[in-house]
């Protein structure tokens, strides 16, 4: 048998709170003279049992580094997202004091339309990520490919009078 390389950590999440976390990981030096995003976003798998009324979750990182896995650790309850910055590092999770840049907005429209175009890394993964906040699943993007700029893109299609919240993990120029 194989030995397990990857790291695991533990949550609670109480009542009527689902807890989902991504690992930013930085786009690969071979693909960033390409016009792509910098940073992309991978959803980390976990396993979930109940506690009495609480939910446990176990979340599994394959590839922790040497210098810590930055996580996104977003808590969606009723009405509202807690947005905690995070790093794995060793054998522990540690909450960042200071801010990372992270851009998130609620999307919500009348109609049914198709959000905006999402980049991909020739590697496909994307530095956007759109999350349904009743089931905390992502909204995946449908992709094709751009003759124009010579890119794979992706467009999600959103319900009409439903909200949406999307994050994106950019540089900061400072």
């Amino acid at each position: 048998m194989e030995p397990v390389q990857g790291k695991h950590f533990s949550i609670t999440d109480p009542q009527n709170v689902n807890t989902v976390i991504y690992q930013i990981k930085e786009t690969e030096k071979e693909f960033q003279d390409m016009n792509s995003p910098k940073f992309t976003l991978e959803r980390l798998k976990c396993r979930q049992e109940f506690v009495g009324q609480n939910k446990k979750k176990t979340f599994f990182v394959d590839a922790p580094k040497n210098d810590g896995n930055q996580l996104v650790i977003l808590s969606f309850g009723q009405d509202r997202v807690v947005v905690n910055m995070g790093i794995l590092n060793r054998n522990e999770v540690k909450i960042s004091r200071k801010p990372v840049p992270i851009k998130f907005d609620t999307l919500y429209y009348d109609k049914e339309t198709e959000y905006k175009e999402i980049q991909y890394t020739p590697d496909m993964k994307r530095p956007i990520t759109i999350i349904d906040p009743e089931t905390t699943e992502e909204v995946k993007p449908v992709l094709y490919y751009d003759k124009e700029t010579n890119e794979v893109k992706g467009k999600c299609k959103l319900k009409p009078y439903k909200s949406y919240f999307a994050f994106e993990i950019r540089e900061d120029k400072k």
